[in-house]
């Protein structure tokens, strides 16, 4: 750094100057993007440049009903290296930032958390890293991996007043600065070994690469001149054979911010009584806050160009995976949010968008390997359309897919509907589902063991939405969709294969009356059923009663629901519940037992885990004293001491 530039910069900051530090968090998050983002360095720039597009957009949306926001003429983007003093700027004529804009927005890293950031980041394998950046919205603080000092000085188009932020990365400084007129400028006092990143050649083919579809002009100083620095082209007007890939590619990384390459790009131009373009990404990895609590579609809305606004809601928040950029000539330019919600001619645009994307997804579905990574990453959305949008339900239904009972589990190939239904039983009426945590664990699940034994197979569902909307798709093509804790009763017509039903059970109708007379209130019925082959119990939901999934996810998260305590279903071919039939006299701690024995399958505790653990004991305490018992008798008729 040139003597000049270190005395400007002390004496900028000399005169009111506020020092505060980093949160603990932060200065490790800072230090995980500047070494394991390493090799990935000149994406600094490309964050740079898009945060200042992003604040011209902003100023530019805001003057047209805010006259006092107005634009400059020739508002742009300019890039300035300055090799004596080693640093690197760049500024824009955007809305500014205001002094607590400053610390609330650059001392703070990101709304998605510094803990998750830096865990994610630290765990993420070297070629996944850069793209997580872009997803937890931290580019800003990229400028550290080439910078030793960064400084933003900022002021709003509505203040005179402007401000200097100033970071070596253990703090940030405060104080009052000169800015002649609104908009923020980034300097960078770069590295020793960052040079490279002010020869303008190196940085226009940087910003090419990463920026070349931003429609602002960006302009590099050389020789004494502002050069154009990118194309600056609405990529999203132009007739798609004129797009090579690569293009659509490097829009792609713009838009979203990420580092991969799309799994599908929906790019069309509508005619007619509507017209707009549109340019939409399926990405091909998740993003990292796809399931936080903002769930809204971010689609960019712009009107003959011109940026509009990210939040119009253009696509239903079960799409909102999807990136891309909508343009039209049928909504004026000063049109505000309140009038978007409410035009008529976004509403078909809204609903020529989802439609496109359905049929994209349809085409996809055709290929089975593709889609399943789509389904992978955006499944689980995919199934909120189920439980959201009454409108689109049936149109969404044939894109499921499912682990299944005859695809063992997690390891098998996801199944459709019309799979499962081109391979039911002759005389099977309904879709049979079982719900759960974990695929894997739902195939070894005892519910299951009547249905596999009958040949019936069963869907296996694991995301924590799977509790929900098979309650609002009560059927597919006209089969009704099932549970199989609730559907005991179809067994009764798929006869069990001769070698499982050669031997009669026994007469359990006495056990059945003590064990529910030893558990009380703590189930609703005690009943053998035929749906049991190898294990001794299970639970059941009561009759009319939720889905035992969906009250367990309900009672983990805090908020249990009203619901009738669950049927203890007993197997009467198990050799534990003959022997039980067999017993006299009170079945307390062997009923209490059962009880949680079949909690314990379902993947929920025991009531009381020490107890349950003494009674394990106890039973095979008893189990071993008799079979050593046996074994003396056995070895000494007599009965006498050896």
């Amino acid at each position: 750094m040139s003597e000049a530039a270190t005395n400007e910069r002390q004496g900028t900051e000399r005169q009111g100057t506020e020092r505060q530090e980093f949160a603990a968090e932060v200065g490790r998050l800072l230090d995980l993007v500047v070494h394991a983002l390493y090799s990935e360095r000149e994406i600094f720039l490309r964050e740079l440049v898009a945060n200042a597009a992003d604040a011209i957009d902003r100023r530019r949306f805001l003057a047209l009903t805010d006259p006092a926001m107005a634009l400059p003429e020739g508002a742009k983007i300019r890039i300035l290296p300055d090799k004596p003093g080693r640093a690197l700027s760049i500024a824009d004529d955007g809305i500014g930032m205001s002094r607590d804009e400053l610390a609330s927005q650059l001392g703070t890293i990101a709304r998605s958390g510094t803990r998750a950031f830096g865990e994610t980041l630290a765990a993420a394998r070297p070629e996944d890293r850069p793209s997580l950046i872009g997803q937890f919205g931290v580019g800003f603080y990229s400028a550290f991996m080439v910078a030793e000092r960064v400084e933003v000085v900022s002021r709003r188009p509505d203040s005179t007043e402007a401000w200097l932020w100033a970071s070596d990365g253990s703090g940030f400084s405060l104080s009052p600065a000169e800015r002649e007129s609104a908009g923020t400028s980034v300097t960078l006092f770069l590295k020793p070994d960052a040079e490279e990143f002010l020869d303008p050649v190196v940085l226009e083919s940087i910003v090419r690469k990463w920026a070349d579809h931003i429609t602002l002009p960006i302009t590099i100083a050389r020789d004494g001149k502002d050069l154009p620095a990118n194309e600056g082209t609405a990529l999203w007007r132009k007739p798609r054979a004129e797009i090579s890939e690569q293009s659509y590619h490097g829009f792609y990384r713009h838009l979203g911010h990420l580092f991969d390459t799309p799994a599908a790009i929906i790019h069309w131009h509508a005619e007619g009584a509507l017209e707009f373009s549109a340019l939409l990404f399926i990405p091909a990895s998740r993003p990292l806050d796809l399931f936080e609590q903002d769930r809204h579609a971010h689609v960019r809305l712009h009107v003959r160009r011109m940026f509009i606004t990210d939040q119009a809601d253009l696509l239903p928040s079960w799409l909102r995976f999807v990136q891309g950029v909508v343009d039209t000539e049928d909504l004026p330019l000063n049109i505000s949010r309140e009038m978007l919600q409410a035009t008529p001619v976004l509403a078909r645009i809204r609903k020529a968008l989802v439609n496109r994307v359905l049929s994209e997804l349809k085409t996809r579905a055709k290929e089975p390997a593709e889609y399943e990574k789509i389904w992978e990453n955006f499944g689980p959305a995919l199934k909120e359309g189920i439980w959201d949008d009454e409108e689109h339900r049936k149109e969404i239904s044939p894109l499921l897919r499912f682990h299944s009972s005859a695809s063992e589990g997690a390891s098998g190939n996801l199944v459709s509907f019309s799979d499962y239904l081109a391979r039911r039983q002759p005389g099977q009426e309904a879709i049979y589902i079982l719900r759960g945590d974990d695929p894997a664990q739902l195939a070894h699940s005892p519910q299951l063991e009547g249905f596999r034994a009958r040949g019936l197979e069963v869907l296996l569902l694991a995301d924590p939405i799977d509790a929900f909307w098979p309650d609002r798709l009560s059927e597919f093509e006209g089969v009704p969709i099932r549970s199989i804790t609730q559907a005991a009763a179809d067994l009764e017509k798929f006869p069990l294969p001769a070698a499982e039903s050669d031997a009669g059970p026994p007469d359990t109708e006495l056990l059945v009356a003590r064990l529910k007379t030893a558990l009380e209130d703590a189930v609703s019925a005690v009943r053998p059923t035929t749906r049991l082959v190898e294990s001794a119990v299970a639970l059941a939901a009561a009759d009319k009663g939720p889905d035992l999934h969906l009250q367990r996810l309900m009672r983990r998260s805090g908020r249990p629901m009203p619901s009738a305590a669950p049927v203890l279903e007993i197997n009467p071919r198990h050799p534990l519940i003959q022997a039980l039939a067999a017993t006299k006299g009170s079945l307390g701690e062997e009923a209490a037992l059962l009880l949680d024995l079949a909690r314990v399958q379902e993947g929920d505790p025991p009531v009381d885990p020490s107890r349950f653990a003494r009674r394990v004991a106890t039973a095979l305490a008893g189990a071993l004293t008799g079979s050593a018992t046996a074994e003396n008798t056995v070895g000494n008729p007599g009965g006498n001491p050896a």
